[in-house]
């Protein structure tokens, strides 16, 4: 009978697409910053076709499949599972307080081994959308570049010493500080006047690359005195640096508007929780008790309340996009941050 049930397993197996996933392995994790600063796991994904390629996802990304999967076909009662059903392999809990690189490494054998034993499931499984999706290199997985891939390399390879040649101070674009400026994440410099910025590439119309005291960072042209400019193919946003998109956001009080422009290493596409812009808010301005908005096309300020608002202010900012001129790595959606208990800027202009 076990025989019978291999053949069955195998002929089934054998007519599975060439694309299917039949094993997935973390090559290392890289960390991004978004709206807040997290880690990605990059896997490298191998098909039944003997293709290979790199996703990237985030856990709350094996999180949700996970969820989604044990809905489908979880067995009422373990012990005595039915048709379509089956037993899944455990998840790794979340983890909510600690170092995020440190918990992020700790995960990554866990998830080697959640992965191995999922595509090890029953052949049919394997045909299931969402697990599907969560194994297909997207456009964006396929244009990304890998910073590092510890895990892909052999262990008994030798690092040859790569000499760095010298930078020619005097060629290269750069910038004076003209005054001091205090970045509002990870992905902005802090710049104390009189220091020299050596400049990597152009962000937007508004926002440089540069780097300085061995720092890389993002920050505002408005802060600094260009000695030397970038050159022309640098100055257009496209220079195969880190993806930048900038989030317009305004802060609403009784003594008038405050605005500011949020860059982070996210994809123009990217919808964000509530908790997460709702904490990067309070970072950027500095306020802890606030409240998240947007206008509408009739210009009424509506709040923001959870993950759900967040997806309708996105969809209504995307309508407006032939209407309203925005720089090309600009979210077509902007956030109007107001005091949680002020409620007369509901019924004002902007």
């Amino acid at each position: 009978m076990a025989m019978l049930q291999q053949i069955r397993d195998e002929s089934d197996f054998d007519q599975l697409p060439h694309n299917i996933p039949i094993s997935a392995a973390i090559a290392d994790i890289e960390e991004k910053k978004g709206f807040i600063d997290y880690f990605t796991f990059v896997i490298e994904v191998k098909t039944k076709g003997e293709v290979k390629y790199l996703i990237y996802r985030r856990y709350r990304e094996f999180f949700n499949l996970h969820q989604i999967l044990e809905a489908k076909y979880s067995p009422e009662n373990p012990e005595k599972p039915g048709p379509n059903t089956c037993i899944l392999p455990s998840l790794p809990g979340k983890i909510y307080i600690g170092n995020k690189r440190e918990i992020a490494e700790s995960r990554i054998s866990e998830l080697n081994t959640y992965m191995k034993r999922l595509l090890s499931l029953p052949t049919w499984l394997l045909l299931d959308e969402a697990l599907r999706m969560f194994f297909y290199q997207t456009e964006q997985d396929s244009q990304h570049q890998p910073r590092a891939l510890r895990r892909l390399r052999p262990p008994t390879r030798k690092v040859k010493d790569v000499k760095t040649p010298k930078m020619d101070l005097f060629s290269s674009p750069r910038a004076e500080v003209m005054f001091d400026f205090r970045g509002n994440s990870k992905a902005e410099l802090r710049l104390k006047r009189g220091e020299v910025i050596f400049l990597l590439r152009r962000v937007n119309a508004d926002w440089l690359e540069g780097t300085v005291n061995n720092q890389t960072g993002i920050f505002p042209e408005t802060f600094v005195k260009i000695i030397k400019p970038l050159p022309e193919s640098d100055s257009d946003g496209e220079g195969g640096g880190r993806l930048y998109s900038c989030l317009r956001c305004f802060l609403l009080t009784p003594s008038g508007v405050e605005t500011r422009d949020v860059c982070v290493q996210e994809d123009l596409t990217i919808q964000p929780t509530y908790k997460d812009l709702l904490s990067r808010m309070s970072d950027v301005f500095k306020v802890d008790d606030i409240a998240l908005n947007y206008r509408d096309p009739e210009g009424d300020l509506i709040r923001i309340l959870d993950d759900e608002d967040v997806q309708l202010m996105i969809k209504e900012g995307r309508g407006q996009q032939g209407r309203v001129n925005r720089p090309v790595n600009q979210f077509p959606w902007e956030l109007h941050v107001t005091l949680a208990s002020d409620l007369s800027v509901y019924n004002t202009e902007a």
